[in-house]
């Protein structure tokens, strides 16, 4: 039985994904390295660490977690001000599991500094949430299903009674490596590539009834 929704933020909650790849294109020319959006892809949902770790490897490239990443966030803080909203259905599907006295919380691959960024400036702040888990607090990244396991435990529910909330492959992998119900939303990748997941949704304005009814 449904007690509990795990969302993952960016795709689920927030499409920042063209932002934080443009802050990363931009920290990498800064360094003297050009590199394309599509080389982005493979590392999507698996946290900023190997977002943008995994393209500095494929060009041979250094790359410092701890500068790279802290210039990273600044430019990406200056190119989302103001820019940033929920996702269609995001608020209605809240408050649809707030109604139903289902346990929410967020467990997002992304540094705490992007978490709370994220939702401030979407209007739904960390305080909506019954917790939160993000990339720093786990040592294993997604498809690894620590991040939802670490969200499941701080809410007190079991995994196999919760739904994952997912738009990425790595975070479906995740999802059901943890027990979970897996629904996807289409959008960074396409439905078929999405084995896994329960149901498939274009958005969580049309996620279908019975994904909160189980």
């Amino acid at each position: 039985m449904i007690q509990a929704v795990l969302f993952d933020m960016d795709g689920v909650l927030v499409d920042s994904e063209e932002f934080i790849c443009k802050a990363a294109i931009i920290m990498f020319k800064e360094k003297g390295l050009s590199v394309r959006e599509k080389d982005f892809i493979p590392f999507i949902g698996m946290g900023e660490n190997r977002y943008l770790g995994g393209v500095a490897s494929v060009y041979n490239f250094p790359f410092d977690a701890i500068e790279d990443k802290k210039r990273t966030y600044e430019i990406y803080r200056e190119i989302t001000r103001g820019r940033l909203s929920p996702l269609s259905g995001v608020p209605e599907f809240i408050n649809k599991c707030k109604e139903k006295g289902l346990k929410i919380a967020v467990a997002t691959s992304a540094d705490e500094i992007k978490m709370i960024t994220n939702l401030t400036e979407i209007g739904i702040p960390t305080s909506t949430f019954d917790a939160t888990v993000n990339g720093l607090e786990v040592d294993r990244k997604k498809p690894f299903p620590d991040i939802y396991l670490e969200a499941a435990r701080r809410i007190g529910i079991n995994p196999q009674n919760c739904l994952v909330v997912e738009d990425a492959i790595s975070g479906e992998k995740a999802g059901k490596a943890a027990g979970c119900k897996v629904l996807a939303i289409l959008g960074s990748f396409r439905a078929e590539e999405f084995m896994l997941a329960d149901w498939k949704t274009e958005s969580l304005l049309t996620a279908p009834e019975d994904c909160l009814n189980w």
